[in-house]
């Protein structure tokens, strides 16, 4: 024996060389993944403490000196400055998870921290990442019959099961405590954009574009004066000289795109006067070439006019604002180019680029146009009520007592809208509060223990990542997680598809009884998107930087 161990040793040095490439080679692969992993996860560790109701905020400091506070985990994750190429894959899987569902954007990166855990343990026990990748991919789609089997349908007429569904986004967000005025504002608003009181109207609705609805942001006041406009808010009050009015009904309205001030050659020239006289003559030329102009707004049947911001010069002019006051006629200037389309389609006119084209089928119409003064704040906005809303839009008037608030309560109530229209795409709601996910994982452990061979190994390991999300949320209320965990598989094996952390109390309670509702698009986008980028990032095995 001592013979052949010296001449292994010997068949060892003789062929080293060789031998280490190879190892090289398989280890290069592994290394890349290793870090892969751990970058990533890293990305994940930042933003699980901000998950569920009891998660802290985030204060970010950005590179312009602006300061923002968020728990939403898409804007915390965009706002992070990410070197690492798998570490940049989860800041996007949180943007494509906010496109998709608009809520669950700190619960898909956690998933998927927690799946990338469970590689990692797998790949150190030698499983191959192709083979992890395939079993993963059949436990989503498990997963995804699991989750339709335990939703129930809701009724777009059903609005307190809506209302139920956005409180429960609202739950873990800053402006919580504003969420019994936020949630039905959120509610009403969509469904005021896809069909309003047409109940057939609604249930033929499969999606709903967002940017139907205006949210305009004024500081003063708390988020407690926030309020739906079914009309048109604009964030400054009209502009007008002494004497012009500021309340309109039944009002008749102009957009305007063209200059209400002297013309202007293409070309920067100047004129030279000489003498007085000429002087006078360019100032009633002037004159008289605004006065036509304004006649012809008030001949068209006008008491309203927008007018659009103009780069080229000046829209308008004291004196044409002067003319318009003498007539009756209120104005609002400074409409910016993009609010146009919306505009248009909230009164009902069209957009008039000149003044011979200015005629009576052009003009919009509200039953009452005029400035209300913000309480709280002194500002004006100009407000059109009573309109025709042919496209169907909504206004919310956003208000607060400084801009952190003000934005951190836009970005709030567009993802309690993301709520709605997820449950439009997709009419199911699940129970929330970490219970989908333990029902999925208990369930998943029953399904791997009738397969053989890798797939029932590695669909157990899917099963037990899931159980991060109730963890988690244990956690952050600061509750014992271990003991809550087993406390909800208990309950989910004894049928009970509603058990869930009630974070208020601090026990397992029935989600359903609590109208803690999510929809099941958001669990079933969260589970799909996380399991597909963890695929990707584990068939990678080289990292090449390219200069």
């Amino acid at each position: 024996t001592k013979q052949n161990s010296i001449m292994a040793t010997a068949v060892a040095k003789s062929s080293g060389g060789r031998k280490g490439e190879t190892f090289n080679e398989r280890s290069k692969g592994k290394d890349v993944r290793t870090s892969n992993i751990i970058a990533a996860k890293a990305v994940a560790n930042a933003v699980r403490t901000s998950l569920g109701p009891r998660g802290m905020d985030k204060l970010m400091e950005l590179s312009n000196g602006e300061v923002l506070i968020s728990n939403d985990g898409a804007t915390i994750l965009s706002k992070m400055n990410v070197l690492h190429p798998a570490a940049k894959m989860l800041v996007e899987l949180s943007q494509s998870q906010d496109i998709e569902a608009g809520d669950g954007t700190t619960t898909v990166v956690v998933i998927a921290g927690a799946l990338l855990e469970a590689c990692g343990t797998l790949l150190s026990k030698g499983v191959h990442p192709v083979a992890i990748a395939s079993s993963f991919m059949k436990a989503a789609d498990e997963a995804n019959r699991i989750l339709e089997g335990v939703a129930r349908p809701v009724n777009l007429n059903d609005r307190d099961a809506l209302i139920s569904a956005v409180n429960t986004c609202l739950s873990s967000k800053v402006v919580c405590q504003n969420s019994d005025l936020l949630a039905p504002i959120a509610v009403d608003s969509v469904l005021g954009i896809i069909g309003g009181k047409n109940e057939t109207e609604r249930d033929a609705a499969t999606n709903v574009d967002l940017r139907d609805i205006r949210m305009v942001e004024q500081m003063g006041g708390t988020i407690d004066d926030t309020e739906l406009v079914n009309g048109l808010v604009f964030n400054k009050g009209s502009t007008k000289s002494a004497g012009g009015p500021s309340q309109i009904s039944n009002a008749k309205i102009a957009l305007v795109q063209f200059c209400l001030s002297a013309p202007k050659t293409d070309m920067d020239n100047n004129i030279v006067v000489s003498d007085y006289a000429a002087m006078d003559r360019i100032l009633r030329d002037e004159r008289k070439y605004i006065l036509g102009l304004c006649k012809k707004i008030k001949k068209s049947g006008a008491n309203v006019v927008l007018i659009q911001k103009s780069i080229l010069r000046d829209a308008y002019n004291e004196l044409s604002l002067h003319f318009l006051s003498k007539m009756g006629i209120l104005v609002v200037t400074d409409i910016e180019r993009t609010d146009v389309e919306f505009i248009c389609r909230t009164l009902g006119c069209s957009p008039v680029a000149h003044i011979d084209a200015l005629s009576k089928d052009k003009l919009g119409s509200a039953s009452h146009v005029g400035d209300v003064v913000m309480p709280g704040s002194g500002h004006k906005v100009v407000k059109f009520t009573g309109v025709a809303n042919p496209g169907k839009t909504m206004t919310v008037l956003l208000r607060g007592s400084n801009d952190l608030v003000l934005a951190e309560a836009n970005r709030s109530i567009h993802d309690a809208q993301c709520v709605v229209r997820s449950l439009v795409k997709k009419r199911f709601l699940v129970a929330g509060g970490g219970a989908p996910e333990v029902e999925v994982s208990l369930r998943l452990k029953e399904f791997a223990l009738g397969l053989t061979g890798m797939d029932s190994y590695c669909i157990k390991a899917y099963a037990e990542a899931l159980e991060t999300i109730p963890y988690t949320l244990a956690e952050n209320a600061g509750m014992k997680p271990i003991d809550v965990v087993t406390e909800l598989r208990k309950e989910h094996s004894e049928g009970k598809h509603g058990a869930g952390i009630n974070v208020k109390k601090n026990i397992v309670s029935d989600m359903y009884d609590l109208d803690v509702l999510q929809p099941l698009l958001v669990s079933t986008s969260a589970i799909n998107l996380a399991t597909e980028t963890v695929c990707m990032i584990l068939k990678v095995d080289d990292l090449v930087v390219v200069q």
